[in-house]
C-alpha cells in the first residue's frame, strides 16, 4: 500500500511538473531571459541590458541583429 502511494505521488508530481512547463508563465519567463542574454551577446551593458531586452521581448524577435541594432540606434540618440 505504501508503494502505491508512493507511486501516485510520483505520477502526481511529475504531472505537475510537465503541466507547469507547457504554461505560457514559464515560456514567457523563459523568452525574456533569452532576450536579456541576446542583448548582452550583442554589447548591450548596464541599463542598456533591460531596455533592449524588453524591445526584443515585446516585439517577439529575439536575434542578435536586431538587438546590435537597436542598440545602435540608442546609442545615437
Amino acid at each position: 500500500e505504501l508503494a502505491e502511494v508512493t507511486v501516485a505521488v510520483g505520477l502526481a508530481q511529475n504531472m505537475a511538473a510537465l503541466r507547469a512547463l507547457a504554461t505560457e508563465g514559464i515560456q514567457r519567463g523563459h523568452m525574456a531571459l533569452h532576450a536579456r542574454n541576446i542583448a548582452i551577446v550583442a554589447g548591450a551593458e548596464g541599463a542598456e541590458v533591460d531596455a533592449i531586452a524588453a524591445e526584443l521581448a515585446s516585439t517577439h524577435d529575439v536575434r542578435v541583429d536586431r538587438a546590435r541594432e537597436l542598440l545602435a540606434q540608442r546609442r545615437k540618440s
